[in-house]
């Protein structure tokens, strides 16, 4: 029995990383070009002491590259990092009026420039519009502290990434419990449709057995009788739980950004391949018998080795409810219908038919043949089942599987 294993990782935060890694080495050119080719107001060279503004640029050129592996994602960017890249900012926009003398006069940039607008941003995705208000203060009372006298564009600029930074950490925050509540919704879906699929390997085994040694226990009496009757006991106990499960409690994430992690695995039954072609004829042929007509196309009727097994199954249900339904002498015929685009299978009996109701009189006493070994597998496979039944006259039961693999989210038809 072979296992894969597929890991569906969603998480609006990786893109965000990587934007601020390019951001951060874009900004860092941006202030070391700035500092090389800015002029003042008058035309001249803007540094009184180049030599304050060579050593932090250069510091900032390589903190800018060591750091590169620190902003890829949540769990390599750390609360200490963020401290120390704050401080470098802080450190730069701080030392700008020891190189350039004019600063605090006029409007210019600071030797960081926008760089310092990248630190803020790695708070606000790490840790949401708390930890962005908390950067973008340090960074608007060290703005206003280098300015000496902030003008009106001072204050302006201060707001713009306050808001910003805020804005931005509120929106990764939304992000991640909408990530949380799809991968909660994912888990439910795949939990449920693992519970269905137990339930119908369970109803046509275990749940036949116990209802056959219920029944001819009761036949025989005696300590048998007792036997049959502790067997329709634990049947009773098997279909609730079967029909109602228990969805287990949401995993943490693993990944450290808390984007929405789904871990799903697939066991293929032993058998053809499921990426492989296999002949429906093949897996219905056995059916047929003295009392089972089995009529097929002359050529090979291919569907994916899973849909082939699952409509298989399917086609047995509806045998064994032939059987149990219409009574051991009863005549059933399987017809087979290859089409362009779909496969058809017709189960018909000769029984007594259906009663108006009765199918949803078993469903809602926990009697889930119908349910899940015939509607639930046709449904799986994106196919229908379609009952037609006249008291008296037989019953007929269509499945329809498409000849391409998919999931479907519609309804089935109802089949007994």
């Amino acid at each position: 029995m072979a296992k894969r294993e597929r890991v569906v990782r969603m998480s609006v935060e990786l893109p965000l990383w990587r934007a601020l890694t390019g951001y951060r080495v874009l900004t860092m050119i941006y202030a070391v070009l700035l500092a090389i080719f800015g002029k003042d107001n008058f035309g001249q060279q803007r540094f009184e002491r180049p030599w304050v503004a060579v050593a932090y640029l250069a510091f900032l050129f390589v903190w800018t590259l060591a750091t590169l592996p620190k902003v890829r994602s949540a769990a390599s960017c750390t609360k200490r990092f963020l401290v120390a890249d704050l401080v470098v900012a802080l450190t730069g926009i701080l030392l700008t009026p020891l190189a350039d003398f004019d600063s605090q006069s006029f409007d210019g940039p600071t030797l960081p420039s926008i760089w310092t607008a990248g630190s803020v941003l790695a708070f606000a995705i790490k840790g949401g519009w708390r930890w962005a208000a908390f950067a973008s203060t340090f960074v608007a009372v060290a703005n206003i502290i280098q300015r000496g006298e902030p003008s009106r564009d001072t204050y302006h600029n201060v707001l713009l990434v306050w808001v910003a930074s805020i804005a931005i950490g509120y929106v990764v925050e939304v992000a991640r419990a909408s990530e949380r509540t799809l991968a909660r919704a994912l888990e439910i879906e795949a939990t449920t449709r693992e519970r269905e699929r137990l339930a119908r390997d369970i109803h046509d085994s275990v749940l036949q057995v116990l209802a056959m040694v219920q029944r001819r226990g009761t036949a025989l009496g005696g300590e048998a009788a007792e036997l049959g009757r502790m067997a329709g006991e634990q049947e009773v106990a098997l279909r609730t739980l079967v029909s109602s499960g228990l969805v287990p409690p949401t995993r943490v994430s693993e990944d450290a950004a808390e984007g929405a992690v789904v871990r799903t695995v697939d066991v293929d039954d032993e058998g053809p391949d499921d990426g492989a072609a296999c002949d429906l004829r093949a897996l219905l042929a056995p059916h047929a018998g003295s009392r089972t007509s089995f009529a097929e196309p002359g050529a090979p009727v291919l569907l994916p080795a899973e849909s082939a097994r699952e409509l298989a199954a399917a086609v047995s249900a509806a045998l064994d409810n032939v059987r149990v339904h219409a009574g051991p002498d009863a005549q059933a015929w399987i017809l087979v219908e290859d089409e362009p685009d779909e496969v058809i299978v017709t189960v018909r009996d000769d029984g007594p038919g259906i009663p108006e109701g009765r199918l949803a009189q078993a469903e809602g006493e926990g009697r889930l043949g119908v349910a899940l070994s015939i509607r639930g597998r046709l449904r799986d496979l994106g196919g229908t089942a379609e009952l037609i039944s006249v008291p008296g006259q037989g019953c007929e039961v269509e499945l329809k599987v498409p000849k391409a693999p998919k999931v479907s989210r519609g309804k089935a038809g109802s089949a007994r």
